[in-house]
């Protein structure tokens, strides 16, 4: 066995009161990361110094990434230039893909058409993002509002309602449009809280999303943890029950 590695720190950002990390706080937890939480719609200060961690992911929320009026809009694009101008990588998650794009001068808005996605839909891999993403993949979604890419961006995946799914500038920024935190627990939560948001044009009904997911999730999950030890995890430590912390 290697010498054990220190845990790394990920900075959480959620853009709402009940946000989780899921999917994605379990996979890298069983790579022996530790997590700082913050809520800054409910009051939580963002770091200016990020020299402290690896990684910053903001997750999504119900608000507008042009919603200046909300608190976590306004704070999340006050501290984007900490991000941007230090060397910690960054996942944005829907929301937080968008507020980044915009942080960087690009367009957030919904389509002319009012058509959303809210379910399971086809994404694909661009020629540039062919050894990230497969030829084509079923993810969740819950947006209505889609982002332009930004300058110096880099498309890796496409879609046919919201063009523009997944991006990265220099390796280290990440945007992703679609939701690979969304656990069962994390999507029954949504359900029972905004099931009227599904009858929005192209909006699967809760019955349609559970068939969605149980016939594709596993496979979008894979897909999550793959991404996350190729991209995000910068040295690999898998914790063990019975090892502890232990390099592979």
């Amino acid at each position: 066995m290697n010498e054990l590695s220190p845990v790394k720190r990920v900075l959480m950002v959620f853009n709402s009161a009940t946000g989780q990390p899921g999917r994605v706080g379990a996979v890298l937890r069983r790579y022996g990361y530790e997590f700082d939480i913050r809520r800054p719609g409910e009051g939580d200060a963002l770091p200016t110094d990020m020299a402290g961690y690896h990684l910053a992911i903001v997750f999504g929320g119900p608000m507008s990434a042009n919603d200046d009026h909300e608190a976590n809009v306004a704070r999340i694009m006050e501290w984007l230039p900490h991000v941007v101008n230090s060397n910690v990588m960054y996942l944005g998650i829907c929301l937080g893909a968008q507020l980044m794009a915009r942080h960087l001068g690009a367009s957030v808005s919904p389509r002319s058409d009012g058509m959303t996605e809210i379910g399971y839909y086809p994404v694909e891999a661009t020629e540039a993002g062919r050894d990230l993403f497969p030829n084509e993949m079923m993810v969740y979604h819950w947006h209505s509002e889609g982002f332009e890419l930004p300058d110096g961006a880099e498309l890796m995946a496409r879609g046919s309602i919201f063009p523009n799914q997944a991006y990265h500038i220099d390796n280290r920024i990440w945007g992703i449009q679609f939701h690979p935190e969304v656990d069962d627990e994390t999507h029954e939560r949504w359900l029972a809280k905004s099931a009227e948001k599904t009858e929005r044009p192209n909006g699967q009904t809760p019955d349609q999303q559970r068939a969605g997911r149980a016939k594709y999730d596993a496979a979008f999950g894979a897909w999550f943890e793959s991404f996350a030890t190729r991209v995000l995890i910068d040295e690999r430590v898998i914790v063990d029950a019975n090892l502890g912390v232990c390099s592979v």
